[in-house]
């Protein structure tokens, strides 16, 4: 054991009732609690982006391709999924490729109205993200040679229309002659996955029937939705894709497609970053008032142990150790804590969420140690370069001086 060390243990003490003691343990708990709140911030802030993102991604994929025009309706611009296509889509980080189309319709009941947008699939299409969502009923099993009239629509446009699964729903449609066809349709399952902009607009429906209704050819698409391995990254894949597909066609990414929720996302980034810097310099206000006061309490001390020979390094390293250790107490009971409420949070959901508002119905949690060990380190350094500033005024005090200041 150093001098510094054995000193440091001698002359402090949480214990004792002094006024030393009580503003290292008023350090302790300003300490604790900025440590817990940057880490639950953390784990939330991580837990919206990735469980929002799953979302958007599982509904409207990573990737998509459409034909390069300028037509911003919802009607869509056919072109062939041919083997050619194929062919030029088949990569390494291409896990799945899934022809599809929208078009634009209305429900109508004998009560009520509602504008929807019919995203048709096929018989390849992966129902995985949507049967997670299921509310009732069940997925369709759309086969290539037949053309099924089951659909699955949200619960708010269930609930708006007042549907349920096995009702006969009758949706209306314009074609290029301006002229109104009706299509009647069975309900097969009712889905909910919290995101309102895709919940108040679609409805899958076998992509037989848009093809149909469009005059399109049994191998003309709306688009492609591509799905890819999550390892890849996501702009380095459309790179990949846009430069193999031929020049009439555009691919483009899903934060392409919802710019505005991803925006939203990058929007609480900030919010962390805020948060995250009040935290350190609050709790490190707090500890340089620490030890200012400890160094003020102990000055006959000081100069006591300057009058014995000590250094004006070795008495700063005596008050940098305990402040280190309080610094180390303090993050351990704020990483508890902190780690605590994120698993009870985690468990159990007992803070609730708006789902119209936020897309989630509880707080989101998601323990990345990763980033909390980087946030330890960090924080423990930067606290201990502000604790440097206070040790200064050792270099001031005076033996002769300061023994009679007590």
């Amino acid at each position: 054991m150093n001098a510094a060390t054995f000193i440091s243990k001698r002359i402090f003490s949480l214990s004792k009732e002094n006024l030393s003691s009580t503003v290292m343990r008023i350090a302790v708990a300003s300490v604790s609690l900025g440590v817990a709140i940057m880490l639950v911030s953390i784990a939330i802030v991580v837990g919206f982006k990735n469980q929002i993102r799953d979302k958007v991604v599982g509904f409207v994929a990573p990737l998509h391709i459409q034909a390069l025009n300028q037509n911003e309706s919802i009607e869509e611009t056919p072109f062939l999924y041919d083997s050619v296509l194929k062919a030029r889509l088949d990569k390494p980080f291409v896990t799945a490729v899934h022809p599809t189309a929208n078009k634009a319709g209305i429900i109508k009941t004998d009560d009520e109205i509602q504008a929807v947008v019919l995203k048709g699939v096929d018989s390849s299409y992966d129902w995985g993200y949507i049967a997670e969502h299921l509310k009732m009923g069940e997925c369709p099993q759309y086969l290539d040679n037949e053309r099924s009239n089951e659909i699955v629509v949200s619960k708010i446009i269930a609930d708006r229309m007042n549907l349920s699964v096995g009702d006969d729903v009758r949706i209306w449609f314009v074609d290029n002659d301006m002229k109104a066809r009706g299509r009647r349709f069975v309900l097969k399952g009712i889905y909910e996955t919290g995101l309102s902009e895709c919940d108040e607009r679609f409805v899958y429906c076998d992509l037989s029937q848009i093809r149909r209704l469009n005059g399109w050819w049994n191998d003309e698409v709306g688009h492609l939705e591509i799905r890819i391995d999550e390892k890849v990254d996501v702009a380095e894949a459309n790179r990949s894709v846009y430069f193999s597909i031929p020049p009439e066609l555009v691919s483009y990414t899903a934060m392409e497609s919802y710019p505005q929720i991803f925006d939203w996302l990058e929007l609480q980034d900030m919010n962390v970053v805020i948060i995250i810097a009040l935290m350190l310099l609050v709790a490190g206000i707090t500890i340089i008032s620490m030890l200012l006061i400890i160094i003020l309490e102990k000055t006959s001390t000081i100069g006591l142990l300057k009058s014995m020979g000590a250094s004006n390094q070795l008495v700063r390293r005596i008050f940098l150790k305990r402040s280190c250790r309080i610094l180390l107490i303090g993050m351990l009971i704020g990483n508890v804590a902190g780690i605590g409420i994120c698993l009870i949070q985690k468990t159990t959901n007992i803070i609730s969420l708006s789902l119209e508002s936020y897309y989630l119905s509880s707080v989101p949690i998601e323990l990345n140690w990763t980033y909390f060990a980087m946030l330890d380190i960090g924080t423990f350094l930067v606290w201990i370069v502000m604790l440097l500033i206070p040790t200064m005024l050792i270099n001031n005090i005076r033996p002769s001086k300061s023994i009679r200041f007590e």
